[in-house]
């Protein structure tokens, strides 16, 4: 698509754009249309290589109910995900239903009571750190976990020379790592800064384990943390992994013995990953991986050009259109309450589904402050699908997600830049 149009003319002309938005987005569309994306080519090639060496057959698309004993499908499943993400041993289950239920699942199986968990990349998002520490029944109070964490610098990256120091403790059992922004002002981490973390933690004399959330960086670049020398990654199914087409689930891969501490931990000890039914859904999740390259890639190029666009008008984005991106996450700083909503309005107006709707701040739980969200997915939640979330907060920054098709995304933008007061 090198040199390609998103057809942006065509489309301000259909849907009514006009004035400075569309002066904008002929530019930003200029801007972008060289790009290329070479990690993605490594991804596809990597993708295609994993299903041809793990031999998929038809029979392993058929489903399982009750227990999910022998599951052959969902073994199979697993292994192929084990590939692409260079694992051991995957557990990819539905009774996983999210990367926060991933990551807590995980952490308490690898963090004995009585030990500490380090965060090594600041504050982690709200949800997880009000799992790990505030909620009822936090990890912290019910499980007697530590939990400390090493802030980032003033740039937003983490800071190795305190997070080697904080590893000298040798009550530090895991070393927790985000990948993602999540909302918060801070660049995502690449596969290169989780691998800076792996050898601090291999070089301390506890040798903690490390376990990397890798929610929204599955598949954007051309290794995981896992070929970095992780122990474990844990993610949802309905972002990248599952291509738009995984219906839920969530995942955790690594080291085989890790992985099989968290399936203890996930359904009893003795039982291992022996059970988990599939409900016919295993062909989704298999062919939801075959294309999730190519719907990565799709949601990248929509993301450039909406940071095209917002640079274009005055906004303060991150990534910067063009940059290598480590995530399918755009910052974008509006600086104030209303242009918050208003964005969510827009871009609410492109969904494929409940166009109609309005968005509306409110209370979501594991989040001190209301947090407006636009969706409008054919799997519910799913954020690979196009969609934005805002806290009600200073900075006043929205972060714009997925896009399983570059035009959508375009459309998206254009409909939330029009709603934000930016011309027309």
């Amino acid at each position: 698509m090198s040199g390609a149009t998103l057809g942006v003319m065509e489309t301000c002309a259909r849907y009514g754009v006009e004035g400075r938005v569309r002066e904008a987005a002929l530019r930003a569309e200029a801007g972008v249309a060289g790009l290329t994306y070479p990690a993605q080519r490594a991804v596809k090639s990597n993708v295609l290589a994993a299903f041809l060496e793990e031999g998929v057959s038809e029979n392993d698309l058929a489903g399982s109910t009750g227990y999910g004993y022998d599951d052959a499908g969902r073994a199979r499943y697993e292994s192929l995900l084990a590939r692409v993400l260079g694992a051991e041993r995957a557990l990819a289950r539905l009774s996983i239903v999210s990367g926060t239920h991933a990551i807590v699942t995980a952490v308490a199986a690898c963090v004995p009571h009585g030990k500490t968990l380090l965060s090594a990349t600041g504050r982690p998002y709200d949800t997880l750190r009000n799992a790990i520490c505030d909620a009822p029944f936090a990890l912290a109070q019910s499980a007697g976990i530590g939990y400390r964490e090493v802030a980032l610098r003033g740039d937003g990256s983490p800071n190795e020379d305190a997070i080697a120091a904080a590893l000298e403790s040798e009550d530090v059992a895991a070393v927790f790592v985000q990948r993602s922004r999540g909302y918060a002002p801070r660049p995502s981490l690449d596969v290169d800064g989780c691998a800076r973390i792996v050898e601090l933690a291999r070089a301390s004399k506890s040798r903690p384990l490390v376990l990397v959330d890798n929610c929204y960086g599955e598949l954007v670049e051309a290794r995981e943390p896992c070929h970095a020398g992780a122990d474990l990654v844990m993610g949802s199914l309905i972002k990248n992994l599952g291509g738009g087409l995984a219906p839920g689930g969530g995942y955790v891969a690594g080291r085989a013995g890790v992985v099989e501490r968290v399936a203890a931990r996930l359904y009893a000890p003795g039982l291992g990953d022996a059970l988990g039914p599939t409900f016919g859904f295993g062909r989704a999740f298999v062919q939801g991986l075959f294309v999730a390259p190519l719907v990565v890639e799709q949601t990248l190029r929509g993301l450039d050009f909406t940071a095209a666009l917002f640079a274009q008008l005055g906004y303060r984005v991150d990534p910067q259109p063009g940059a290598v991106r480590t995530d399918i996450v755009q910052a974008i700083r509006l600086g104030e309450r209303d242009a918050l909503i208003r964005f969510a309005e827009g871009l609410q107006k492109a969904m494929p589904v409940n166009a109609r709707y309005r968005p509306e701040p409110g209370p979501v739980p594991g989040y001190v402050d209301p947090v407006i969200m636009s969706s409008g997915a054919f799997v519910g939640g799913a954020t690979i699908e196009l969609s934005c979330d805002a806290p009600l907060r200073e900075p006043y920054e929205v972060y714009v997600q997925g896009g399983i098709v570059t035009e959508h995304a375009v459309l998206g933008a254009l409909f939330a830049a029009r709603a934000v007061g930016a011309g027309s």
